[in-house]
């Protein structure tokens, strides 16, 4: 997909060519130095430093909130999931199988941190209208285990943000950790308020957040692999940290997951934060905001589609009650278009989803043209036999050999072997009727034979 051209609607940033410039001179500089140890490059610490403190303004904290770059907003989550695990282990030794309270709107990552350090993840459904979580529904879902609370601003697939303020106040009632997950509201939520919309409390203004992620790499427009984490405060930081002494090697100290990590991210963040200011920042975000108002517009009057919810910023989903959401989306890919499918949860139907950002901007009329003319073609073409697939389905379900059961699955739509799909419908058609265990048990079947 021609991402320079700005027609894929997810994954990449793009902040122009001057800006892009600027980035890559900064990561290339330093590419071979390792933030791995600071006493060899000071250089990075200085940088590291200073970026957390912009961030830290940005997102309204005091002169203690602290905090790190790590490579993504994936290993900051995880990260506030460790620090809350490990002061619980510190501070309440009486809970021996620790709990964190989330919506099912949070980001997988927090699954994938509640996996890897064996912390459960307690979900709570979402208003299936609004789509934010309601503080009452997590209060009912705490218990003498629970040792975080998570809630987005805003959440991935709607781009709607949590009561943070009140939720907020719940954690301090029940002297629990909150984490805010604002990896993709952090850089676009400050700056659009500042231009007068109106933005809720997300941040370090808000009583009883203890941590933030935002990711640089996204509305940052850094290089990939630059996000951040943020503490209240050194104390509750200090649980992130990891170092060991217990081997013949050099004293060993992490500050992230990572041990050895390029320079580069780092110094791309520092120089994309500097070159643009508040004053590029606003430029990029009303540029942006005004086109995603004028797309969710131009969706809304397309008679067979509707935007979910009430974005908060430049991301959002719509659905049809109509047509095949998922064959719209590849008749867009035939047009030369990335558009990410959603399938449908207890809460949410089946959507695609889309992220305006500065490089994709200028492209809402031909994407709105292309759009139009590909609803009339999947109105106009064959339906997927979703029974067919149900059948299918069921009788995979039944299967004494799932791994044989999904290979079946796969075949029956045309996928064999280590070759990416040329259609995703009937792929999602399948992942949206099995249960959530066995659609990640397929995924993983997939991916394992895909790869090397």
């Amino acid at each position: 997909m021609d991402w320079r051209a700005g027609r894929v609607w997810a994954y990449v940033y793009n902040p122009g060519d001057e800006v892009r410039e600027v980035v890559n001179r900064a990561y290339t500089m330093f590419l071979t130095e390792n933030a791995l140890d600071p006493t060899v490059f000071p250089s990075l610490l200085r940088l590291e430093t200073e970026v957390v403190r912009m961030v830290a303004d940005l997102l309204r904290g005091d002169e203690n909130v602290v905090g790190h770059v790590t490579t993504g907003g994936t290993e900051s989550n995880m990260l506030a999931v460790k620090t809350a695990r490990d002061w619980a282990q510190a501070h309440r030794p009486e809970v021996t199988q620790p709990e964190m309270v989330l919506p099912i709107t949070a980001h997988a990552s927090f699954h994938k941190a509640a996996h890897y350090l064996g912390v459960r993840p307690v979900v709570v459904e979402t208003d299936p209208r609004t789509f934010q979580v309601d503080p009452e529904a997590m209060r009912a879902a705490i218990t003498p285990n629970t040792i975080l609370l998570v809630a987005s601003a805003p959440n991935w697939s709607q781009g709607v943000i949590d009561p943070i303020a009140e939720i907020g106040e719940l954690a301090q009632e029940k002297g629990l950790l909150f984490h805010v997950d604002a990896c993709v509201g952090g850089f676009y939520l400050p700056f659009l308020r500042k231009m007068g919309y109106p933005v809720p409390d997300f941040d370090f203004a808000v009583p009883g957040v203890t941590s933030i992620s935002a990711d640089v790499h996204k509305y940052g427009y850094a290089a990939k692999g630059a996000s951040t984490i943020l503490y209240r405060n050194k104390e509750l930081r200090r649980y992130q940290l990891f170092a060991c002494a217990e081997t013949t090697g050099y004293p060993f100290i992490n500050t992230t997951i990572l041990s050895s990590k390029s320079g580069g991210p780092i110094a791309g963040a520092w120089a994309v934060l500097n070159y643009l200011g508040e004053e590029g920042f606003l430029h990029i975000v009303r540029t942006v905001h005004e086109a995603t108002q004028r797309l969710i517009r131009g969706i809304s009057e397309i008679p067979e589609l509707r935007v979910l919810g009430e974005p908060a910023m430049c991301l959002f989903s719509f659905t049809s009650d109509q047509i095949n959401i998922f064959q719209l989306a590849d008749a867009m890919a035939r047009r030369g278009w990335y558009i990410q499918a959603q399938p449908s949860t207890t809460v949410t139907p089946r959507s695609l989803h889309i992220s305006v950002n500065y490089g994709n901007a200028h492209q809402v009329d031909s994407l709105l043209h292309d759009l139009r003319e590909a609803v009339e073609e999947v109105k106009r073409a064959t339906p997927i036999d979703a029974e067919s697939i149900r059948a299918m389905v069921n009788r995979a379900l039944q299967s004494p050999d799932p791994q044989e059961a999904f290979r079946q699955l796969m075949g029956a739509v045309g996928i064999e072997g280590t070759e990416l799909p040329k259609e995703l419908a009937p792929i999602n058609e399948i992942l949206d009727l099995l249960p959530d265990s066995l659609a990640d048990a397929l995924l993983v079947e997939y991916f394992n034979n895909l790869y090397a």
